[in-house]
């Protein structure tokens, strides 16, 4: 990439798009954009944030491709029909895909970190960024996620971090199959699950991540991960886990609360001891803890110092986010979507009194194709007899797609593991029917990704019942 190119995103207030759009700006480019949701009039403060960046936006209709010298870039979510991908094939303009670009300025870097697997990348990417951040690194860091501890007035959507250090901390994406794209010096790979592909495949992808890393460091906890693990040089993988002797770096002695998590990280090599405090909740966020530990001390930086700076981490946006309290009812916002997820988010709230009323929206048709007996059984599992799970159809935004299966099918399969689920088509009449269920002690969980009305969603709730 060179300050002389011009780049147009075509759906650049996607949750991968943004970010990185923010840092070619300020890299020196020349960017402009469009968005299906800006022309359909949402999010309206996401697109208010890019314009103030410098970044003009136009309509998804094509007029925004003025010449054959922009680079249209795109993400996997749209697609050829679309009014500005015909108009830049017309008139000859470049393209790439959005990971293209990411893995370009990627492996350019002096030090590269890519924090890669089914859960947890946004928050491991999110507190390596803020440790290398607190030690005076500098880090350029590229996030699906807005990362708390970077929000400020100009930065209200801060999933980017524009940093003048060596390091360009960013998660890697396998469900398109581009983590193919990246060379890591550093490789962090949390866990291995089901979610857009088959395991078999992710497998293959996820072992050729960690094959080309300098550094691999991985969760010993999780079975996949540790099978990966197990075919690399001697030296290259960095091993973390939760009360496991073997690990390099292991965590003992949690003491959990419904806002934060505590612990002491052991590192092996010479017995080395810290405590850390999270703000953040649940054993999950231990093993991210951890993974960013692993991350920082490749990159030298000491234990202690690592430690001290996770009890500053103010968390993810979306990530088990308290809204607020009403009438004894707590209303969360999650960004949880596959059976992993889902389960963590459901653990750490089981851990502590309360029915959960869980409102699930389905980022799309496809992902309830692929994991649909594992989400239905997942359900089945982690909820309590108490709790109630009520679903609206799947965020749809248009386009072409295999709608066979659908929320009533995922509904049907809990309802006949004895779990009370209830399928509502629309979300509107979800919400209505949160606020009829809760009663005080009970915990709403709006769950579900790609979408960013659902915060406003939480929102809407909390208000109707503060009234």
């Amino acid at each position: 990439m060179t300050r002389a190119k011009s780049y147009f995103f075509c759906g650049i207030g996607g949750s991968g798009m943004l970010p990185l759009a923010c840092i070619v700006k300020a890299r020196g480019a020349r960017v402009k954009g469009s968005d299906r949701s800006l022309d359909q009039g949402r999010t309206a403060a996401k697109f208010d944030f890019l314009k103030a960046q410098g970044i003009m936006l136009y309509p998804q209709d094509g007029s925004g491709i003025r010449n054959a010298e922009q680079i249209l870039v795109t993400s996997a979510a749209v697609e050829d029909e679309i009014a500005d991908v015909v108009k830049a094939r017309a008139i000859g303009a470049p393209e790439m895909r959005r990971a293209d670009l990411l893995a370009e300025l990627f492996n350019a870097s002096r030090t590269s970190i890519g924090v890669a697997g089914t859960s947890g990348k946004s928050t491991v990417t999110g507190m390596i960024g803020w440790i290398l951040s607190a030690t005076g690194r500098a880090p350029t860091v590229m996030n699906g996620a807005v990362m708390k501890n970077f929000i400020g007035p100009e930065t209200p959507f801060a999933s980017a971090l524009i940093g003048t250090g060596e390091a360009f901390v960013s998660e890697v994406d396998e469900s398109d199959g581009s983590i193919a794209l990246y060379d890591p010096d550093i490789a962090v790979l949390n866990n291995v699950s089901l979610d857009h592909k088959s395991i078999e495949e992710l497998r293959t992808l996820f072992g050729g991540f960690i094959g080309r890393a300098d550094c691999a460091v991985i969760n010993a906890d999780n079975e996949e991960v540790a099978k990966l693990a197990a075919i690399l040089p001697e030296g290259v993988a960095l091993t973390y886990g939760i009360d496991r002797g073997s690990a390099y770096l292991r965590a003992e002695s949690l003491v959990e609360a419904p806002d934060g998590v505590a612990f002491t990280v052991v590192e092996r090599s010479d017995g080395g001891r810290a405590d850390v405090r999270l703000r953040v909740p649940g054993r999950h966020n231990v093993s991210n803890a951890l993974a960013a530990i692993g991350a920082a001390r490749a990159c030298g930086v000491p234990l202690a110092a690592a430690a001290e700076a996770l009890a500053g981490f103010e968390g993810l946006r979306r990530r088990m986010e308290v809204v607020g309290h009403a009438g004894g009812v707590t209303v969360i916002d999650d960004f949880a979507h596959n059976p992993d997820k889902i389960a963590a988010t459901l653990a750490t709230l089981h851990a502590f009194p309360g029915r959960l009323l869980v409102m699930f929206q389905p980022h799309g048709f496809g992902p309830l194709r692929t994991m649909r007996n594992e989400l239905v059984a997942g359900f089945v599992d982690q909820l309590g007899v108490d709790d109630v799970l009520i679903m609206p159809d799947p965020v749809y935004y248009g386009g072409t797609t295999d709608r066979s299966v659908g929320a009533a099918e995922i509904v049907a399969g809990v309802s006949a593991g004895g779990r009370h689920a209830e399928y509502l088509p629309d979300r509107v009449a979800c919400g209505e029917r949160l606020t009829i269920l809760a009663k005080p002690g009970d915990r709403i969980v709006v769950m579900g990704a790609r979408d960013d009305t659902l915060s406003q969603f939480a929102a809407d709730l909390l208000a109707r019942m503060e009234g």
